[in-house]
């Protein structure tokens, strides 16, 4: 019976190893330059301005313009990875590691409006 459980264990890794999704390298160097346009506020539009937007500013943040965002950079990263912060999107899934060091290279580059 012990054998047979053990087996099936290693078979139902196995398995899931086999269906995982593959996950993109984190740039922790971050030696990618990152975009404002491209990458800050795409980012920003699909997880925060729903909640966060002028006139609907929940909790105080409006992270509708880049004047905004770049203000609040590190309320936005702190409550992205929950450190400090309220973790965000609130009622979602955590964002991915991937989105949440776009974010970080962005501050680390100095915020930059490109």
């Amino acid at each position: 019976m012990k054998v047979s459980l053990f087996i099936f264990a290693l078979m139902l890794i196995g398995l899931m190893s086999c269906t995982r999704e593959k996950v993109t390298p984190i740039d922790q160097q971050c030696n990618t330059t990152i975009s404002f346009a491209n990458d800050v506020m795409p980012i920003m539009q699909a997880n925060c301005i729903g909640c966060h937007e002028q006139g609907n500013a929940s909790g105080g943040y409006d992270l509708s313009s880049y004047a905004a965002i770049s203000a609040n950079a590190t309320a936005v990263l702190g409550s992205m990875k929950g450190s400090g912060y309220q973790l965000m999107p609130q009622g979602g899934p955590a964002l991915e590691d991937t989105t949440i060091q776009k974010i970080a290279c962005w501050i680390q580059q100095g915020k930059l409006d490109n």
